[in-house]
């Protein structure tokens, strides 16, 4: 028994010192950790253009529908049959200044005129017989041999009423004559009918609609300008007289796609609108193209009619210190970033003058200054960057 026991506690000291060997081991025997690099992130590369203001004129583009720059309604002032019409009295057909369009039977107005003309004579008649009677109450009076003669004695109230009825009959004659002129319907101006609503053997009243005719030497296209647009034009805006007088008018290309075919007039801004449209906040600009229906050296092309719709490029004017840059450049803020001498980038402001989906216009920019032309989530105003380009000068025309 005494030795068993011996043997039992050698065991438990041996299973003891290797337990004890073995976490000695793993507390001091570990292996140190070995020293990590930390990866350093690369200055991010952009490409830049170089800003050269230079001064320059912006074209603006808009749109808008041809109208007739002179559209009547043509009414009669007499009534009566329409006795003929002209043989171009027809929607579309053209006719020349003061050319007869409608004739209105005219008999009864003949018949007028010489019941008027009855009438001034029997009022001269009468005129004539007051004067004579007044010229002999004259000579009864001077023989009376009293200084002060009685006006009615000398028939001078009858005289008075002689003249009132003579001008009334001849105001009557005149009246006579110019509704018989009446019945000779015409338009003092080359046009082109547009509607018609009567024809021969059709009684029409005075005030009776006749037809819709509209001028042909011209036509006017209300072009629609946002304030930006405004702002690029030599617009007469403050409807002064001296400014209006010396107004020459803005030069505009009209373009208009018919039959498949881009085709094209030469116009001219002549006024703009007296107020702001209240709906949409734009200005309109009245635009002239003249002769719109010649015939032109560019065969085919269709007459500028009304109705048609057109986009218009209105020459702008000289702005001073214009900087063109891709549209890229231009940050969400209206500001863009350039790259200054020690390569840092910088924010900065600009004055937005126009865009397209490729391009910017802008002011506010110095020459020289490096504009960053694309930009990410990740560049911002004040990073180190690398310029991977070789810079090219923006703004040149």
């Amino acid at each position: 028994m005494a030795l068993s026991g011996a043997r039992n506690g050698i065991w438990a000291l041996l299973v003891l010192i290797i337990g004890g060997a073995a976490a000695y081991g793993v507390l001091v025997g570990k292996p140190e950790p070995a020293p990590e690099e930390i990866d350093v992130a690369p200055m991010p590369s952009v490409d830049v253009v170089v800003a050269a203001p230079v001064e320059r004129s912006l074209s603006v583009v808009t749109q808008g529908t041809v109208r007739p720059l002179r559209q009547v309604r043509l009414m009669s002032q007499v009534s009566g049959r329409v006795q003929s019409v002209s043989d171009g009295f027809s929607q579309g057909s053209f006719f020349s200044a003061d050319q007869e369009l409608i004739k209105v039977e005219d008999v009864d107005y003949r018949l007028q005129i010489a019941r008027a003309e009855s009438q001034v004579a029997a009022s001269r008649q009468v005129l004539a017989e007051e004067k004579g009677r007044a010229l002999q109450a004259r000579r009864e009076w001077r023989d009376l041999g009293t200084a002060q003669a009685n006006a009615l004695f000398l028939r001078e109230p009858q005289i008075a009423a002689a003249e009132a009825a003579l001008r009334a009959a001849e105001a009557d004659l005149q009246a006579a004559r110019l509704d018989l002129q009446r019945t000779s319907i015409s338009v003092p101006f080359n046009g082109r009918i547009s509607e018609k609503h009567v024809d021969a053997g059709q009684f029409v009243s005075a005030g009776t609609h006749l037809a819709t005719v509209y001028a042909t030497d011209a036509v006017e296209i209300r072009l629609p300008l946002t304030g930006r647009q405004v702002a690029l034009l030599d617009l007469p805006l403050t409807y002064d007289d001296t400014e209006a007088a010396d107004f020459s008018g803005v030069p505009v290309v009209i373009q208009a796609r018919f039959a498949n075919r881009l085709w094209e007039w030469q116009g001219q801004i002549v006024r703009t609108d007296a107020s702001i449209d209240e709906s949409s906040r734009v200005v309109y600009a009245v635009a002239e193209v003249h002769k719109p229906f010649a015939r032109d050296s560019q065969e085919g092309r269709p007459p500028l009619a009304p109705g048609l719709f057109v986009s218009a490029t209105i020459s702008g004017r000289a702005i001073p210190d214009v900087v063109e840059l891709p549209r890229s450049a231009l940050r969400s803020d209206r500001s863009v970033l350039v790259v200054n001498a020690v390569d840092r980038t910088q924010r900065k402001e600009v004055h937005v003058l126009d865009s397209n989906a490729q391009t910017v216009w802008v002011q506010g920019l110095s020459p020289s200054d490096r504009v960053v032309t694309g930009h990410s989530a990740a560049l911002t105003a004040g990073m180190q960057v690398v310029v991977r380009n070789s810079p090219e000068l923006a703004g040149s025309p």
